[in-house]
């Protein structure tokens, strides 16, 4: 295995570790970490890039964002709600630090931006 595989995979690895933990903490974006992993994985190992791609927790989710199909309005408003409910929870455990909850709000309004901006998965099907 050359040098640059196994960093290509280890960095993958790493990805997909952020990935997951961005599901839960909303500072860390999970969708860029999840992309960069498929991306380290495509140019480093095939067994690696299709245990990703056929992850039942996350493999789909790749599969529609890299097809473009987009997401049904019920997972995008479970989404939102899911990334507020978070946000607002974080938001209280630093009552605080006003700095703190700028910082998730910013975070919140970009993902909220992002997701809304996504092709619905009707709109994906008519095209």
């Amino acid at each position: 295995m050359r040098a640059k595989q196994v960093l290509l995979i280890v960095g993958g690895v790493i990805s997909v570790g952020f990935g997951i933990l961005g599901a839960f903490l909303p500072i860390l974006p999970t969708t860029p970490f999840l992309l960069l992993a498929a991306f380290c994985f495509a140019r480093s190992s095939d067994r690696m890039y299709d245990w990703l791609l056929g992850n039942r927790l996350i493999g789909e989710y790749l599969r529609r964002y890299y097809e473009g199909r987009g997401m049904s309005r019920r997972h995008k408003l479970t989404t939102i709600t899911l990334l507020w409910g978070v946000l607002g929870i974080s938001a209280m455990v630093w009552m605080g630090s006003w700095w703190m909850r700028a910082v998730l709000s910013v975070v919140g309004i970009a993902v909220t931006i992002h997701i809304l901006s996504l092709p619905g998965a009707e709109d994906a099907q008519r095209s």
